[in-house]
């Protein structure tokens, strides 16, 4: 099992709905993860908004992707570019480290994750 942002062995972000570029509840990447489907979100209105404005709606059902749509406060295993794009923005959600994959901490500070992280 990979580690997430804390060096811990990676938690389990969301099984329902199941998340996951894998759809296995995980915040894992390998190849063809082309958008590093890493940071554990817990998504508000705010960013589901921005999301979609950026050209990504994660509102929409789309079940040929076995995507069942997001509603606020729903978990899921968003892009490290896309929540990156929202920080910058001032729309970034809260996430997961115990969820978040290791990986993230190339692109943004362990201690801007923990400023965002949910409380326990």
């Amino acid at each position: 099992m990979p580690t997430n942002v804390l060096g811990q062995p990676l938690a389990l972000c969301c099984s329902a709905p199941r998340t996951g570029f894998y759809r296995d509840g995980y915040c894992r990447t390998g190849p063809g993860d082309a958008g590093l489907h890493t940071v554990c979100a817990q998504v508000t209105a705010e960013f589901l908004e921005f999301s979609k404005a950026a050209g990504n709606d994660l509102s929409t059902p789309r079940p040929e992707w076995d995507f069942p749509g997001l509603e606020p406060g729903d978990c899921w295993c968003v892009c490290v570019s896309r929540w990156v794009e929202a920080l910058r923005a001032g729309k970034a959600c809260p996430i997961r480290l115990e969820a978040t994959h290791s990986s993230v901490i190339e692109f943004v500070d362990l201690e801007v994750l923990k400023a965002h992280a949910l409380a326990d």
